[in-house]
């Protein structure tokens, strides 16, 4: 959705909420949790201007992308501020087509995912005394000569290097495995499911405490990537033929993360539809949200405050005009936390 559509949609629904009953105030919104954290993150500030500054009961269902998608179309779950539409290509678009489903625009408009190392793997960090280990490294076609240096210690498949994927259940642990092909590297490549994304991360955020090399997929923003210094391996250039064609032997499309709800949400609660179409972030404020999360092992909640009273100007844009009344509620409510 571009910035006219936008503004054209909150203005209309303005014009609802104007001469919209109050009952909508004991309206319970339901929230769609997936399992990384930037989402949970941003479902639960949405959340809290919801529900501090509108009045809202806010909670929040978990399930993996499809199962949340195919609730979203029944009415059971009404939105989520983490669509990874071009890794839910088919299923979102086909639930945009029978209007079960509006896309309300980027959460944030510069997410990355790929192939990933740590910087001291091509680089090298005097400081920790680590040397470069593979400084040609630069695409995944380079891949091939270094498989020795990224098989495991112990286990795995015998004369592989290991390629760190993501769950099973995940689209992308799909997209992965073609690509590991594509690339000719699945005679080379293990390619190692991690379970869960906290997995994932430990297995990546343990390699380099230790400066020890690891390939695995991953993605923007993430505490991973607020806190430590990562390397995008090249592909060849996004090819949308290639997305259609379910060949993958390309970059990972430009990563649309859009807010998307429910159609039921227009009549369920117009007020909430505002506030979310109106919703956005960037890229550097949820690494340094996640990253402050992380390193302080806050809460979920903690970390919400801390988004909110560290980008007030942000936040203060999702109200439909700049002198909202409801503003000076989500202010209050954050006055009172610790």
């Amino acid at each position: 959705m571009n910035n006219i559509s936008k503004k054209m949609l909150t203005f209309a629904l303005c014009a609802v909420v104007l001469f919209s009953s109050p009952s909508w105030a004991s309206t319970v919104i339901k929230m769609g949790d997936f399992s990384w954290d930037s989402v949970q993150l941003h479902n639960r500030i949405a959340g809290y201007v919801l529900e501090h500054g509108l009045g809202f009961e806010v909670q929040y269902e978990f399930a993996e992308s499809l199962p949340l998608l195919m609730g979203m179309a029944r009415g059971d779950v009404d939105a989520s501020t983490e669509i990874w539409s071009d890794n839910l290509k088919d299923a979102w678009t086909k639930m945009i087509d029978e209007g079960t489903a509006v896309d309300l625009g980027p959460t944030y408009p510069d997410a990355n995912q790929g192939w990933y190392v740590p910087a001291y793997v091509i680089k090298g960090d005097p400081e920790r005394g680590i040397e470069p280990m593979a400084p040609d490294l630069k695409s995944v076609y380079d891949l091939v000569k270094y498989k020795d240096l990224f098989a495991p210690k112990s286990g795995g498949e015998k004369g592989k290097g290991r390629f760190y994927n993501g769950p099973t259940g995940w689209v992308t642990y799909t997209i992965n495995e073609v690509k590991l092909k594509a690339y000719g590297l699945d005679e080379h490549y293990e390619n190692f499911s991690s379970g869960s994304s906290t997995a994932l991360a430990t297995a990546i955020f343990s390699a380099y405490r230790k400066g020890e090399p690891v390939l695995a997929y991953y993605w923007e923003p993430t505490p991973l990537m607020g806190m430590l210094d990562m390397i995008q391996l090249e592909e060849p250039p996004y090819e949308h033929k290639k997305w259609d064609e379910k060949t993958y032997d390309g970059a990972f499309p430009p990563s649309r993360v859009h807010v998307g709800i429910g159609t039921h949400l227009f009549k369920k609660a117009p007020q909430a539809v505002t506030i979310l179409a109106n919703y956005s972030s960037t890229l550097e404020q949820t690494n340094a949200a996640l990253a402050y999360m992380e390193s302080n092992k806050a809460t979920l909640d903690e970390t919400v405050v801390w988004f909110l009273r560290e980008y007030p100007d942000q936040w203060r844009r999702w109200f439909p005009i700049a002198n909202d009344p409801r503003i000076e509620k989500v202010e209050e409510a954050l006055s009172k936390e610790r």
